[in-house]
């Protein structure tokens, strides 16, 4: 665990140090949930979004784009059920005045010979429950030497009798008696709309891109020349009020999502939809450098399912931090369609022409957040080695994703004619490709420092540029390999490793 640990802190130190990612508000000493990404963030994060957007709407016929509002008419959230079931349950602690979600605050009462002697807390850092139970399980090893004392039965604080609250110890103190019960607490962020700040002014922060798609559904149906089954692809910011955010870009405030509204006919088997697009995503993640064994699958149990949905599927990554979701892909049904419609008083389905019929689509919906791709991306990339003696840190991202596809040097920087060519061939590819340009130091430190940000390829114009072949030496990030080309070669090189054959 320690190593985990450690791993993220090398992690987030890298992000702050060679521009990743800033803490927000960075100079008043940051704002707990949010973070703003740097010139080497941005990139990254673009290029995910970019990736995703090729394959799930250029590269398919089936699916179409929306950009919708961040913010709604306040109708829509009370409709999709946000108002009245957007909550997690808020645990507060009267002595240290910290907040805690009661479903990730985990207790147990201590029982030795038949006799309850006491309750202990335990909080894990994401909601986890493996990892509170590997604490149980290390207190009752403790607790064993005493006599004989009975299994640990781990619970959620939520379920809790109310006798048992001030009984339970706080995970601040240490002290029983000091959390209060747990309460509903809304996650949307409110805003006004307008002069007034009233109720009648009362808008939200969407906290999901999904609803800007379903409120749409009738302006594409009109416009887009689709067919079922058809998707509509939205990328864009969400906004929760979470009440404990953690874990870096993991759990935020504000975030980017990449969601897929998937509508399919009543009769169609929602079932076999689902399950082909958990593989969809899984064989997404691969291609982009996301290995199918650092991914699982969590299915959600009946009693934990959302209010709207028929079936839900996590697909899980292994963060340094733990197994967390990385992407759910839920079947919907019908439910927010149907809600708007009957809410909005609009129609909004779909006319059958074969059958003559009209019905609400059910949908299946893929949704994953850019900042956790970015971060799953950064934990498989983050390597620690030694070349030819000294150690480096190497970011081995795939060469689409990597902010800069390659880095240009001159062998030396006195010799006016090697840094006119490099320039020239830094001009040449930058018409195509992101690349960066270092004639700064010894050509050994230039390599380390581009191995350290993820630049996959580093091209050096040398003597034999000038003397010889006109050829460019290619190094490998990964292998360390060096390649001799031509430029016509190297454009030709690139343009297969970043965009394909």
């Amino acid at each position: 665990m320690a190593e985990k640990t450690d791993k993220m802190d090398s992690i987030i130190n890298l992000c702050k140090r060679r521009g990743f990612v800033f803490p927000s508000s960075d100079i008043y000493g940051g704002f707990n949930g949010f973070f703003d990404y740097g010139p080497l963030g941005v990139e990254l994060k673009n290029n995910i979004k970019q990736a995703w957007w090729q394959d799930f709407v250029h590269r398919r016929d089936d699916i179409v784009g929306l950009d919708s509002s961040i913010i709604h008419h306040p109708t829509t959230w009370k409709a999709s059920g946000h108002v009245d079931n957007f909550t997690d349950p808020l645990v507060d602690c009267k002595e240290s005045k910290m907040r805690y979600r009661a479903d990730q605050l985990f207790f147990a009462p201590v029982r030795v010979a038949g006799e309850t002697i006491g309750y202990v807390s335990l909080l894990e850092a994401e909601g986890m429950q493996a990892k509170a139970e590997e604490l149980a399980a290390d207190l009752k090893r403790k607790l064993a030497k005493q006599g004989a004392m009975e299994p640990v039965v781990l619970r959620d604080y939520t379920e809790a009798k109310p006798e048992e609250h001030a009984l339970i110890p706080s995970p601040a103190t240490g002290k029983p008696g000091s959390l209060t019960p747990p309460r509903s607490f809304n996650m949307m962020f409110q805003t006004y709309v307008g002069a007034m700040q009233d109720a009648s002014a009362t808008a939200y922060l969407r906290p999901e891109t999904a609803q800007g798609i379903f409120i749409n559904f009738k302006n594409v149906v009109d416009t887009g020349r689709v067919k079922l089954p058809f998707g509509i692809a939205q990328v864009g910011k969400a906004f929760r009020n979470e009440i404990n955010p953690r874990n870096f870009i993991f759990r935020s405030r504000e975030f980017e999502q990449m969601e897929i509204e998937y509508f399919v006919a009543p009769s169609a088997d929602w079932a076999a939809a689902h399950r082909d697009w958990i593989e969809c995503c899984l064989a997404w993640f691969e291609s982009i450098g996301i290995p199918r064994d650092k991914l699982s699958l969590y299915p959600h149990p009946a009693e934990k399912l959302a209010h709207y949905s028929k079936g839900t599927t996590d697909i899980m990554f292994e963060f340094p931090f733990g197994v967390q979701e990385l992407q759910g892909v839920a079947a919907r049904g019908d439910f927010d369609l149907t809600q708007h419609s009957q809410v909005s008083g609009q129609k909004l389905d779909w006319f059958d022409e074969a059958a003559k019929a009209r019905f609400i689509p059910h949908v299946i919906e893929p949704s994953v957040g850019v900042d956790r791709v970015f971060l799953a991306l950064l934990t498989t990339a983050y390597h620690e080695d030694v070349v030819e003696g000294e150690a480096r840190t190497v970011l081995r991202l795939p060469p689409r994703v990597a902010p800069y596809k390659a880095a240009v040097f001159p062998l030396v920087k006195n010799k006016p004619e090697l840094v006119a060519r490099a320039e020239a061939l830094y001009r040449r590819l930058r018409r195509r490709f992101n690349v960066f340009y270092d004639a700064s130091g010894a050509i050994g430190r230039r390599y380390r420092r581009q191995d350290e940000i993820g630049t996959p390829y580093g091209v050096t114009v040398d003597f034999d540029t000038i003397e010889k072949d006109a050829g460019v030496t290619v190094r490998d990030r990964d292998n360390l390999s060096q390649v001799r080309m031509s430029e016509d070669e190297l454009v030709r090189f690139l343009d297969e490793k970043v965009n394909g054959a």
